[in-house]
């Protein structure tokens, strides 16, 4: 029987409100603030239909991710809360206003609601809402703090009318946000940590954050979302982002135009300092002394620092014992190594935000493909999608492969004649000895065939040099191995999965 659709009256309105505020802060205790400020918080309540419910999200990304995850679980919540409604529809609507659940979602001064989309640059990055994506100013406006109402705004320095401090920011990227940085498993407690440290700057166990792991999986990136979120979320604070390289070539400037004071009291005058790729300063003494001694007075004053590495600080040789331990004070977050699930999540997100059409099995391709950098990972996106706007045709695996074939090609699995006899003697449950040996009987004639058949796939090793892998055999009898197990391939499909799952073990 179809339901009666709630109205817009006042009372029905309200109720509406209240029960998507609970179920919202429901959702929240259950799958925890990271979780839900990454997939969840862009939910808004478009209304009720009949017995429907209707959810709004930005992206169809979104819209897919949180329809599996917690489609379910939604539907449940707000049968506890309205009888009437029994199913749950997700919808995509850019841009869309719904009803607010609760303060945090109201609509901000430009009437954007903090739950709904981005608004996205050229670049396909997020920006803050009612802020022009494209013109978004940098931090230098930040470094002096805006003086309270009836205060005389405290002199620059020098008297020049010039903030030296202005001097020592390092360009930062609009895209890297909080917004853009895509949760997983590998990163979420380092992105917990940033996201603690944006909030309340500062506070107890989180001065200073070291963030550490290897290159390309986003240290960078949250660093600078930790500086543009200081920015916009306290704007009376000053904020100083650079690298350790900057540091140092500032620094060694100072000295050499006998200005180290000023270097000194700009440095040690802001309220946070982001110093990115410390392990720059390994063996540079003067410049880790300097550095040592304005963490001192930062943190003695009370004031946040972020500091990123690709080692965590007990295995940063070269660095003074005493700067290590300092640096090792307050928390140490790691980004671990990307898994396939984070990577295809990142391209979904990445080719979301271009609107780009990409088939799922050309992103899975990718993320199964490109494994060690996540910069190298949206490289290859760009590179694709931009190919097929330039020549006007669509993106399929076929032309993947063609277009990125230097990539893939790098990233291949460089599989050994070892690796495959070991393999295939522990699929076949003989011995590896076997592999090599006279025996003729055929439990291990045919799996040394078949290991003779998946070198010659493999690797790029001659078919002399397999032979002798095996036993110093002639080369055709390799041959004659790789004919064979080709010829029961198509005679036998079982056999043909089983040479296809011993493959793939190898590949990935």
């Amino acid at each position: 029987m179809q339901q009666e659709a709630f109205g817009l009256s006042p009372e029905r309105s309200g109720q509406m409100a209240a029960s998507w505020a609970r179920i919202r802060g429901r959702l929240r205790e259950e799958v925890g603030e990271v979780e839900y400020r990454s997939w969840l918080r862009q939910m808004t309540l478009a209304g009720i239909e009949g017995d429907e419910a209707v959810v709004h999200l930005p992206t169809r990304f979104l819209r897919d991710w949180v329809s599996s995850h917690y489609g379910e679980r939604l539907r449940a919540l707000w049968q506890t809360e309205i009888a009437a409604v029994r199913r749950v529809d997700i919808r995509v609507a850019p841009g869309a206003r719904g009803m607010p659940a609760s303060a945090e979602d109201a609509p901000g001064a430009d009437g954007t609601p903090s739950g709904a989309a981005p608004a996205m640059s050229r670049n396909g990055a997020a920006a803050p809402p009612g802020e022009d994506p494209v013109s978004r100013p940098g931090l230098a406006e930040s470094l002096t703090p805006r003086p309270a109402e009836g205060r005389t705004p405290e002199p620059r320095f020098g008297g020049t009318g010039h903030d030296p401090r202005a001097d020592l920011i390092s360009p930062l990227e609009p895209r890297f946000t909080f917004d853009s940085f895509v949760v997983g498993k590998p990163n979420e407690f380092a992105h917990a940590c940033a996201r603690r440290v944006a909030e309340q700057p500062a506070s107890p166990g989180f001065n200073p954050l070291f963030l550490y792991g290897g290159v390309g999986l986003g240290k960078t990136h949250l660093m600078q979302a930790i500086a543009w979120a200081i920015r916009e979320g306290h704007p009376g604070r000053s904020v100083a982002y650079m690298s350790a390289e900057k540091f140092m070539t500032r620094f060694i400037g100072a000295l050499r135009s006998q200005n180290t004071m000023e270097f000194k009291d700009a440095l040690r005058s802001v309220d946070v300092l982001l110093v990115d790729d410390v392990q720059f300063l390994v063996g540079k003494d003067n410049t880790q002394e300097e550095f040592f001694h304005t963490f001192n007075a930062l943190v003695d004053a009370g004031k946040q620092i972020v500091v990123s590495s690709d080692k965590p600080p007990s295995d940063l040789a070269g660095i003074e014992d005493r700067l290590r331990t300092r640096l090792g004070w307050g928390m140490v977050a790691d980004l671990h190594a990307t898994t396939y699930e984070l990577r295809l999540s990142i391209l979904l997100t990445k080719a979301a935000a271009a609107q780009a059409t990409v088939p799922p099995k050309v992103l899975e391709l990718l993320a199964h493909k490109i494994t060690a950098n996540i910069r190298e990972l949206e490289g290859a996106l760009n590179r694709l999608v931009a190919h097929a706007n330039l020549f006007g045709r669509a993106v399929t695996i076929e032309s993947a492969q063609e277009v990125l074939h230097d990539v893939l090609k790098a990233h291949d699995r460089r599989v050994s004649i070892e690796e495959i006899q070991k393999k295939v003697a522990e699929h076949y449950n003989i011995r590896l000895t076997d592999m090599s040996s006279a025996r003729r009987a055929r439990n291990v004639a045919r799996p040394r065939q078949v290991a003779m058949y998946l070198a010659k796939q493999l690797t790029q090793r001659s078919l002399p040099e397999i032979g002798r892998r095996f036993g110093n055999r002639d080369h055709t009898t390799v041959m004659h191995a790789v004919a064979r197990v080709a010829e029961l391939m198509q005679q036998d499909a079982g056999f043909a999965e089983d040479v296809a799952l011993l493959r793939k073990m190898l590949e990935t």
